[in-house]
């Protein structure tokens, strides 16, 4: 792992793996890039694969105040930009981590070849708007066990549980986050109107619904893949976490994804 600073802001980021082609993992809200640890080795062997953790988030600079998609796609183009990968590059992203790709991919459509995203948060819905500002209070205060204790209760389905020391793995790195960032990431997605940016994607783009999601579930999913441009959608069983749940199915559409656009 290592950590570089980009236009005032410190990220931690790993590029691993060999070849022409480069892959870029992003994360979902409350991850880090260690999200991808299971999914990095099915594709080293054959594309480059970066992966870092989002600012704000993981052990990237914590942020305050107001954040912008627009702001986090930089962050990949600046990203990208330092480390001298030039050319276009294939995209994956969960829940927040799918909106950032695929603000990527409309903002620098001559740098992105394909996008793939599982259960992308791309904002929330007038209704709960009220609700989550009003629990982003409480997260503010210092209070992550309690946005932690609702992410895995409706992120990580139980029938997902099996592997318990996964599960409370994944619990227990949450816990780390720093409250005040969470928070200002999470009021980034209340305030987010990704529809121009959507329609605007013009790269082959795949959107993952998880049968098992109950945070954002198919029909979420369905709706931003029908906002897309000739975007395919398929639905697997999985949650919201999906990189992290199911890392074998996940590795197994995302691969399967990019051969037929390489093809």
């Amino acid at each position: 792992m290592r950590f570089i600073e980009l236009d005032h802001i410190a990220l931690r980021y790993e590029l691993s793996g060999k070849g022409e082609r480069t892959l870029v993992l992003v994360h979902e809200m409350g991850g880090s890039l260690e999200s991808w640890d299971e999914i990095v080795p099915h594709f080293a062997p054959s594309r480059r694969v970066l992966r870092y953790d989002t600012r704000g988030a993981g052990m990237s600079q914590k942020v305050r105040g107001e954040l912008a998609f627009e702001t986090m796609a930089s962050d990949v183009a600046a990203l990208l930009d330092s480390l001298r990968i030039t050319g276009k590059v294939a995209l994956a992203g969960v829940a927040v981590g799918g909106a950032i790709a695929l603000q990527f991919a409309a903002q620098y459509p001559e740098r992105a070849s394909a996008v793939i995203v599982g259960s992308p948060a791309t904002g929330i819905s007038p209704a709960r708007r009220a609700a989550a500002l009003e629990r982003l209070a409480k997260i503010e205060a210092g209070e992550m066990a309690f946005a932690v204790e609702d992410a895995m209760l409706n992120g990580y389905a139980p029938e997902l549980r099996g592997d318990t020391e996964r599960f409370e793995r994944f619990r227990a790195r949450w816990l780390g986050n720093d409250p005040a960032s969470y928070a200002t990431i999470w009021r980034m997605l209340a305030n987010a109107d990704m529809q121009k940016a959507l329609s605007e994607v013009r790269c082959p783009t795949l959107v993952i619904g998880g049968s098992l999601d109950r945070v954002r579930p198919p029909p979420m999913a369905q709706e931003v893949a029908k906002a897309i441009p000739g975007a395919r959608y398929i639905e697997v069983r999985t949650g919201h976490y999906m990189a992290v749940q199911t890392p074998d199915l996940i590795a197994k559409g995302v691969d399967d994804f990019l051969r037929s656009v390489d093809a």
